[in-house]
């Protein structure tokens, strides 16, 4: 039975080209991603063992640099008695912060997160054995620097130009000493590093004398936990210690942990592929089977048995699988090589290291893809097992009974009922129920496919007359054609379905948290522009005096964050203008009034006011930062806003208790408005600093709804190679049926159906089979991201369901186009049919 398998396989190698793609893209998606992940991997946490190779000790500070009862950090004092124990061969102090490079027109260079500032700490011989390099020196003065490599050629910069650097405080100009490479992750994520004397970086990011970690080199011989045990009475309680072995292993943990995030993403995607390829296989093997009944039929009359037939059937399945698995690992391992290049050109670097090809991809690849395929082919290869030789023998193709329908619609309604029950449930209980949403969203899922044949018919049914209106005898057939054979029509379709309920549920719950991000910005923000830092760190001061004295600049109010106990309950402040804050926010007053500020009184949001029981009038007890207490009244009860925290407070009465202001954001309004003048007049105010963002209302809704629109494009990008498999399946559907009905088009030849027609025909059959699972896809979508939202709701402002009809218009051209495309090699094949020879054809 083997060789029979074997021999049908290559019989049929043409019709079983669509299944080895499907499973060959799947494969490649799943093996791709553990290849690329596990490389990864390998190489940061070689990296990181190698920062720690020479490493005895690491030691790191907590502590709080504005916390006047302790030390900022760890003390000159504190490195030299590390440096003078035995087995300690040198010992450096680092201290490091935010630090933005401008290049020749002013803009930062990088990524704000990831531009880091550090300072240069030589040893005896000069050298900093972190850093290597490849021209000039490292800064020995206070007005020198030095610059990662990849950040000096982006801002083509030469050794002894003028560098503008900006860090929290105003912009300084230094001279360009040296240019260096580094292994520093802020480099490899595209940002940039800034190298000061270590005095000038103290000053900067601490206090002058004091690091934030400190590191212990062993002298030959030595023994890494006997100089831990000697470091650690030495150093102060809001710090900790640990050998370098101890902190490679530690960090390789958190890589490990960082990537399987990653990898679980990845592989969720690819699963998806490879479950929508299930239908294409099934659909295969259903459609062979059916074209092979008498081959079955004599085998079955000779002694084969049921089991057997089946087993055959599984051989053919297992042989596809594997062979396309073998291609798919390749092809993967080709993907993980195309991935790491692809982060490079997205200004990532990936430190160097080998292709990390283990036997967990390979044999997952292999177990996959002939594992997906067998399964797939198990339905069609029981069902061939079960036809009789008689009737297989006199050509009567079993159909599917009365019964059999009905038992299938029956079990599909029950299970679309009950998933779709779970999903109103789901959304009837808010941010609890999104577990409940995606056990029904799955059973619903599972129900729709099983009703999908019986939904085929009364659907298509609704354009037929349109078709026969427009095409004539082409739309008739094609129509007719289309619902022939419900389950291949039903299986076709459910692989379109599924992708686009996906990509719809996505589009609707971005659509909908984007529209309540954009109306939470232009319904709460008066002023034309928000300052902050492109770090996402705190403004100096400064920033706000030069705002406040800048040209056209009508008002001012910073969102300042402070912190402090309202009796025993912990408190999130915004402290602002009181005079100000009206004019640049959208404050809704529910009870007293914002003017109360100024008089030192507070403003509670509504939702804290009600969980505390707080009023107007009432007098809290307030312990601040620096542990100083007073009594504030409630002054007003406010709106909640999602830019102000649950209270409000003036920033002259958080002011003198703590020992700098922590400035978020600026809100400013201008003579004006937005104009280019206006936005060239704060930047001139903030010294052209590339380091602080000025955003006007547009570039607010980008920076936040940015996120969204971003994480929604990936999405789209890894649902594509789903969407491609499901084109495999339309095109697979079509080539075979062309094939099954060859006798039917060389009699339609015959009495007059010309090849223009029978290739519009084919053409359209694909379109009203695309089109139709597309309308399934986005109606079960676009539920499901109603459910999705209704989880949210709580946590957005102004919230109201967006149904992005333009989408929805673009995915229902794309599908009848995607119907074009596929039917392309199948209505060529069957114009081009010779009608004798077709009309010949048993």
């Amino acid at each position: 039975m083997f060789r029979t398998a074997l021999r049908n396989v290559l019989a049929h190698k043409a019709r079983l080209l669509m299944t080895v793609l499907a499973v060959m893209l799947g494969v490649a998606f799943v093996s791709g991603t553990l290849v690329f992940t596990d490389t990864l991997s390998n190489a940061f946490r070689n990296q990181s063992a190698k920062s720690y190779d020479d490493v005895a000790v690491a030691v790191s500070s907590y502590a709080d640099p504005d916390d006047a009862s302790q030390e900022p950090g760890l003390s000159q004092r504190t490195v030299d008695r590390i440096g003078a124990l035995d087995g300690v061969a040198s010992v450096t102090g680092r201290v490091d912060g935010f630090a933005g490079v401008a290049d020749p027109q002013g803009k930062l260079i990088g990524v704000g997160w990831s531009n880091k500032g550090a300072n240069f700490a030589p040893g005896k011989d000069g050298k900093d054995r972190a850093y290597a390099f490849t021209e000039g020196s490292g800064p020995v003065k206070d007005d020198q620097i030095a610059l990662d490599k990849d950040t000096a050629a982006k801002g083509e910069y030469q050794v002894g130009d003028r560098v503008r650097v900006a860090t929290n405080g105003p912009v300084k100009e230094y001279t360009l000493a040296g240019v260096f490479t580094t292994d520093d992750g802020a480099v490899n994520a595209g940002g940039s590093l800034v190298l000061f004397d270590t005095s000038v970086a103290q000053q900067l990011y601490l206090k002058p004398g004091y690091y934030t970690s400190v590191t212990a080199f062993a002298a030959p011989g030595a023994d890494d936990d006997k100089i831990l045990a000697a470091v650690k009475p030495l150093i102060p309680e809001n710090a900790d210690a640990q050998t370098g072995a101890a902190l490679a292993a530690e960090q390789a943990k958190q890589i490990e942990q960082g990537l399987d995030g990653l990898n679980q993403m990845l592989l969720g995607f690819a699963g998806i592929a490879l479950f929508v390829g299930v239908f294409l296989i099934s659909n295969t093997f259903t459609m062979l089977v059916a074209q092979r009944t008498k081959e079955l039929a004599l085998m079955r009359a000779v002694g084969a048995s049921r089991k057997q037939i089946t087993r055959s059937v599984l051989a053919e399945a297992g042989v596809v699988g594997l062979v396309a698995s073998v291609i798919g690992f390749g092809l993967g391992v080709a993907l993980a090589v195309g991935l790491r290049s692809g982060m490079a050109s997205f200004g990532m670097k990936v430190p160097d290291g080998p292709l990390v090809v283990g036997t967990t991809p390979l044999l997952s690849a292999l177990g996959v893809g002939v594992l997906i395929t067998m399964l797939a082919a198990w339905l069609p290869g029981r069902r061939a097992a079960k036809i009789p030789p008689v009737a297989a023998m006199s050509s009567v193709h079993a159909i599917a009974t009365t019964k059999s329908l009905v038992v299938r619609n029956s079990i599909g309604a029950a299970i679309t009922a009950i998933g779709a029950a779970l999903i109103v449930a789901g959304a009837a209980a808010g941010s609890d129920g999104r577990w409940t949403i995606a056990g029904g969203a799955f059973l619903a899922l599972i129900g729709v496919i099983v009703l999908i044949p019986l939904l085929s018919r009364p659907v298509i049914a609704l354009v037929r007359p349109l078709m026969v209106r427009l095409f004539g005898v082409s739309g008739k057939l094609a129509s007719q054609n289309a619902v022939r054979n419900p389950r291949r029509t039903g299986a076709t379709a459910s692989a379109l379905a599924i992708g686009l309920t996906l990509v719809t549920g996505l589009s609707v719950l971005g659509a909908t948290v984007g529209a309540a991000v954009d109306k939470t910005t232009t319904s709460q923000i008066k002023a034309d522009y928000m300052v902050a830092m492109a770090s996402g760190g705190d403004l100096d001061k400064s920033a706000l005096t030069a705002l406040e004295k800048a040209p056209g600049v009508t008002a001012v109010s910073p969102q300042q964050a402070a912190y402090f106990d309202i009796g025993d309950t912990w408190a999130s402040a915004s402290a602002i203008s009181p005079e100000d804050v009206e004019r640049v926010l959208n404050v809704e007053v529910v009870n007293g009034s914002l003017a109360t500020l100024g008089q030192g009184r507070i403003a509670v949001a509504e939702k804290t006011a009600a969980k505390e029981g707080w009023k107007v009038g009432d007098s809290l007890p307030v312990t601040f930062s620096d542990k100083k207490k007073q009594s504030l009244t409630v002054g007003a009860i406010f709106k909640d806003s999602e830019f102000l925290s649950p209270v409000l407070v003036d920033t002259e009465v958080v002011g003198p208790h703590e020992a700098k202001p922590y400035i978020r954001q600026i809100f400013v309004k201008m003579e004006g408005g937005e104009t280019a003048a206006n936005e060239k007049a704060l930047a001139g105010a903030l010294g052209e600093n590339p380091a602080i963002n000025i955003m006007d209302k547009q570039d607010i809704r980008d920076e936040f709804g940015g996120m969204i629109n971003m994480m929604l494009n990936i999405m789209y990008g890894l649902l594509a190679m789903a969407l491609l498999i499901a084109v495999l399946g339309v095109v697979n559907t079509l080539a075979m049926s062309v094939f099954e009905r060859q006798q039917e088009i060389g009699m339609l030849r015959a009495i007059g159906l010309d090849r223009r027609r029978v290739k519009r025909m084919v053409r359209l059959e694909a379109v009203v089979i695309s089109v139709f699972g597309a309308v399934v896809g986005i109606g079960l979508g676009a539920f499901l991201g109603w459910a999705i939202g209704q989880t949210v709701k709580s946590e957005l402002p102004g919230y109201a369901l967006v149904v992005p009809w333009d989408r929805i218009g673009i995915f229902l051209v794309l599908a009848g186009l995607v119907g074009v495309l596929a039917a392309m090699w199948p209505a060529r094949s069957a114009a081009r049919l010779n009608m004798l020879n077709a009309i010949k054809t048993e």
